[in-house]
């Protein structure tokens, strides 16, 4: 152990509890790089241990183990005994050599154009970058994708690394990445004709170690810049299973076979549309029914025909408009305000309309809110015609309709509500 930090200072120990980087003369960690998540483990002293949870290289040729200290204290220059978790690497592996075929397998079907602009692999899955001056990829196209790279997961195909000069990796046509920076010297990372690509990464030994590639979607994520999210081998499995779980289940309840289920659902979906239609335009109709004995109960109100009343709850504002305007219809050529209330749960609607006669009287809908708001917590406004608005307090609505009647019996308030012109 050549160095040893805690928040950031160098220590000669660190006792246990203690956050700490540590720096090796050597280590079998890699370094998060190139997409590829750090590896984790631990380091075991003689007394003491430290669980690495990440690894970063902040400059060429260096890597800082970070991790805690959980038993005993650590010393500068002690000797360790460093553990990689062997089942993530492997998984990060999988994730890795994955996206490679990923990649070959966008560049086959959309061409040269779909080159790689990020990647992550992380254990059980993988996300891959990549540039699409076309666009979206077709479903069909991605299903396509999906079934090469198991393709070439079945043909168990050898994956080489090796290092070489830059010369020769051009003319082998390894992929590289652009805005990267390469020495002399590169390591390809050789999975035959199918994929060969410069990287600096782990991968497993055979293409058939993956086991599964499950794509699960593609979606942009910037301008001209698309995203695949796929899942790597158990992780793959785990989530087909659970696919195949719910396929069952759905096709047992619509008394259905499997294949049959894009159909049967459709014609659910368009029955409950259907359904939904006529629901609604059988409660716009019951709503309005009761227009003409809202009407018929209006109370005359100093010469001003008032109709304040609740409708019944959970009417959607546009159909609370709807029947204020029915209600004000009705009303003939007299002055006349409706106030129609509506609640649902611990919320309130509400509409206000004046007629034509009103108006010329002075009486503004959107002036006359004021005058009850307050009894239910409300607020709310409008035009001269119409005004509508909410509120907290629907216990509140006998209250605001006395407030109504008091603002239109009060020749100074009815004053204050004249309209504006």
């Amino acid at each position: 152990m050549v160095g040893l930090l805690v928040d950031d200072q160098s220590v000669a120990a660190a006792p246990e509890g203690s956050v700490v980087q540590v720096v090796l003369d050597r280590t079998p960690f890699y370094a998060e790089a190139g997409g590829q998540q750090a590896d984790t483990g631990m380091l075991r002293g003689g007394d003491f241990t430290v669980r690495i949870d990440d690894v970063q290289s902040p400059v060429a040729g260096l890597r800082v183990h970070r991790g805690v200290v959980t038993a005993g204290t650590v010393t500068l220059d002690a000797s360790v005994v460093a553990e990689v978790d062997k089942g993530r690497r492997a998984a990060i592996s999988r994730a890795h050599t994955a996206t490679h075929l990923v990649h070959a397998g966008v560049r086959n079907a959309l061409g040269t154009s779909a080159a790689q602009a990020g990647s992550l692999n992380a254990p059980g899955r993988l996300r891959f970058d990549f540039t699409s001056p076309t666009g979206a990829v077709a479903p069909a196209a991605l299903s396509d994708i999906e079934d090469e790279i198991n393709s070439v997961l079945q043909e168990n195909r050898e994956v080489e690394a090796y290092e070489t000069s830059m010369d020769e990796a051009r003319k082998l046509g390894a992929m590289m990445l652009f805005g990267e920076k390469y020495g002399d010297r590169v390591r390809v990372v050789d999975m035959g004709e199918y994929s060969r690509e410069l990287c600096g990464g782990t991968h497993v030994a055979r293409t058939g170690e993956i086991g599964l590639v499950k794509v699960l979607s593609e979606a942009s994520i910037g301008s001209g810049v698309r995203r695949v999210d796929a899942l790597v081998g158990l992780d793959a499995f785990q989530y087909m299973s659970k696919e195949h779980l719910l396929v069952s289940q759905l096709a047992d309840q619509l008394k259905s076979r499997p294949e049959d289920l894009p159909d049967r659902i459709s014609g659910l979906v368009e029955r409950l549309r259907n359904a939904e239609r006529d629901l609604e335009k059988h409660r716009e109709e019951a709503v309005l029914a009761s227009a003409g004995a809202l009407a018929a109960g209006a109370e005359d109100i100093d010469g001003v025909l008032l109709v304040a009343a609740a409708a019944p709850d959970g009417v959607p504002g546009n159909d609370l408009r709807a029947l204020a305007s029915d209600v004000r219809g009705r009303l003939g050529t007299r002055p006349g305000v409706v106030a129609l209330f509506s609640s649902a749960g611990d919320k309130l609607s509400f509409v206000v309309a004046t007629t034509e006669a009103a108006r010329r009287d002075g009486l503004a809908a959107g002036k006359l809110v004021p005058s009850f708001a307050a009894a239910i917590g409300g607020r709310g406004g409008g035009k001269a015609e119409l005004a509508q608005g909410g509120g907290t307090n629907p216990a509140g609505v006998p209250q605001a309709v006395t407030a109504l009647r008091a603002a239109l019996r009060d020749g100074g308030a009815a004053a204050g509500a004249r309209a504006s012109g």
